[in-house]
């Protein structure tokens, strides 16, 4: 069995296509729930956030299991085998232990360095806990990839790095308000985003602020820990009616504010510029609302694109150290994760290699006690010491330098060869080492096109 990474993300996939795979926390356990059914995965995460669906799964076999996640993420996006394909991206084992890694330390992020993803793994990871789907293959591993993305915070610059959606956003809003300490704003949703952009607004002096969410109490909670205010659902338009700036993501499914709604709070505005930030997916504003006089609407994809073309004009000099600094820390993590699991796989043929040297010296001490029955006992216990000793010695050369083979950077497989030279049955279930075919070619196996990252 081997680690096995299947999805799609704001890097392989637009905006649009990824609004149609969003998962809320019930999708995301009822599809983890249906991949732990089937034969080919053993343990499964279901990773689901504004710009990614990920499925992390110990295979049983790598073409089933890819197999079992193709068809059901063709069933919840309704694309095509060749659409889906396109924007597919598959990782396999050492590439898919690496990929976890880079993603809790931001560097898949949309804006890179970003630390929200933490949260999001973490909740994933309490998810698939709590229902069973995760076992001891990936339970330590996510939580090593946590860990990781955590040292990465703590011991490297790439804080520094990171520039928020939520700050892309308000620079684009404080280029047509002129600035932001004066501006009305509304913040829909009470999530972790929001609670981001709460938290960003207030530091950037904005001071007239109040948050809308549909369940009032914890609209309440998230405004009283800025010292702003909150306001209900009903209250919602009469609220971005008054409003200079509004910055919304509820995870909602289906738009919360649309053109005709916007009309009318506009009424009476005389043409004054308001700002609509939407960091949802599915999109919480319909797109219409941009051709309505004085309002400035930039989603997802629009900060996608900046965050974009900021990273490559400033990651030569500013970014380069920092980001270098967390590569660095990975690679060092996957490599001792890696030897780690391969010494692990080890044991269980070790443990094959040592019963067999006990029955082979059972085996012998019987026909020794058929040939000299009349042996005295002090006498037949020193012989079996003396055997037992033998084969001691003569298996501790082997079984040292194997693990220590086994725990470099070759890709040999020693648990194998130990088995064939002794021929052991060690009835442990058979690992699957690499791909039958590469894994672009698996994809097009199965889907008719070729996966791409």
């Amino acid at each position: 069995m081997s680690v096995l990474v299947v999805g799609l993300s704001h890097r392989s996939a637009p905006i649009d296509l990824l609004e149609r795979v969003v998962l809320d926390a019930e999708g995301a356990r009822g599809l983890a729930t249906r991949l732990r059914a089937g034969e080919h995965v053993e343990e499964v995460l279901v990773l689901s956030t504004c710009n990614r669906l990920e499925v992390v799964v110990e295979a049983a076999t790598f073409h089933g299991a890819l197999e079992q996640i193709g068809v059901a993420l063709g069933e919840i996006s309704g694309l095509g085998a060749e659409e889906l394909a396109t924007h597919l991206f598959v990782h396999f084992d050492d590439r898919a232990v690496c990929h976890l890694f880079e993603l809790a330390c931001g560097l898949d992020s949309m804006a890179v360095g970003e630390s929200q993803v933490l949260g999001q793994l973490r909740d994933a990871l309490a998810r698939a806990q709590r229902y069973g789907h995760l076992g001891p293959s990936l339970n330590p591993l996510v939580q090593q990839a946590l860990r990781v993305g955590k040292r990465a915070h703590a011991e490297t610059a790439i804080d520094d790095v990171s520039r928020s959606l939520v700050t892309l956003g308000l620079d684009r809003a404080r280029s047509v308000l002129g600035g932001l300490g004066g501006a009305r704003t509304v913040v829909l949703g009470a999530g972790a985003m929001s609670g981001l952009a709460v938290a960003t607004l207030v530091r950037e002096g904005v001071t007239d602020l109040v948050v809308v969410n549909r369940t009032p109490e914890r609209a309440a909670r998230l405004a009283a820990q800025h010292g702003m205010r909150s306001a209900g659902w009903s209250e919602l338009a009469e609220e971005v009616a008054s409003a200079d700036l509004v910055l919304t993501c509820t995870g909602a499914v289906g738009h919360v504010l649309d053109a005709a709604t916007l009309a009318r709070a506009g009424t009476g505005r005389d043409e004054q510029p308001v700002v609509l930030l939407d960091l949802a997916l599915p999109r919480d504003v319909a797109a219409e609302a941009a051709e309505l006089p004085g309002v400035h609407l930039w989603g997802l994809a629009e900060l996608q694109q900046e965050a974009s073309g900021a990273s490559a004009e400033d990651a030569p000099d500013a970014e380069a150290g920092p980001v270098r600094a967390v590569r660095e820390l990975v690679t060092s993590e996957v490599a001792s994760h890696l030897t780690e699991r391969h010494t692990a796989r080890l044991g269980p043929t070790l443990a094959a290699l040592r019963s067999s040297a006990a029955r082979v010296v059972d085996a012998e001490m019987a026909r020794l006690d058929q040939r000299l029955p009349h042996l005295p006992e002090d006498e037949r216990a020193e012989v079996r010491h003396t055997v037992r000793r033998v084969v001691d010695k003569l298996l501790h050369t082997p079984t040292t330098r194997v693990k220590q083979l086994q725990a470099g950077r070759e890709p040999a497989d020693y648990a194998h060869a130990l088995r064939e030279l002794f021929d052991l049955d060690s009835r442990e279930v058979a690992t699957v080492s690499t791909p039958p075919l590469g894994v672009a070619d698996s994809v097009s196996e199965i889907t008719g096109e070729g996966g791409r990252r």
